[in-house]
């Protein structure tokens, strides 16, 4: 029968540079990101082996739980297939407590208006806020100018607060 543990060393190994860029792109300084790199492996190394079905899944999902936690929580629940519900999340958050609609009217609003957004405006707002890309990093993935990414961001927000200030 085969060692469980020594499988996870194999992913260590195969996961160890994406791993890095991962977490690093993530926690923007390298310290920070080195630090982050070691406890996510001491977790999957201390973690039972035969439990994991998954071990690349659960070592970037360790990662992430721990830039959370690292980022002091401001990040929750999981990343949809689409990612647009963190960036429906991020910019729904009310700026008042007081405000009077639930969080549930006001993301669905939010989808409508991200929605009306041109695709490549949609990718950047995405790109920018699920994924904290820069916009030099967003303006490479999507072959445009950083000038455009900028004009994106600006465009995409201010169609959303336009749209959210409206349905307040």
């Amino acid at each position: 029968m085969p060692d469980p543990s020594a499988g996870l060393a194999t992913v260590l190994l195969e996961q160890d540079g994406l791993l890095q860029r991962y977490i690093h792109r993530r926690a923007g300084h390298a310290w920070d990101a080195q630090d982050l790199v070691q406890e996510t492996y001491l977790r999957l190394l201390s973690a039972d082996p035969e439990s994991i079905q998954n071990p690349e899944a659960y070592l970037f999902t360790v990662a992430t739980n721990l830039l959370r936690q690292r980022a002091g929580g401001r990040l929750t629940g999981g990343r949809e297939d689409s990612g647009l519900d963190d960036v429906f999340e991020r910019l729904a958050t009310p700026c008042e407590a007081a405000s009077g609609v639930d969080q549930e009217r006001r993301s669905q609003r939010l989808q409508e208006l991200m929605g009306r957004l041109s695709p490549k405006c949609r990718a950047v707002m995405v790109l920018h806020y699920r994924d904290d890309l820069s916009y030099r990093e967003i303006a490479d993935q999507l072959d445009i100018s950083v000038h455009m990414v900028k004009k994106y961001i600006v465009k995409g927000l201010a169609a959303c607060r336009q749209g959210m200030g409206r349905y307040e």
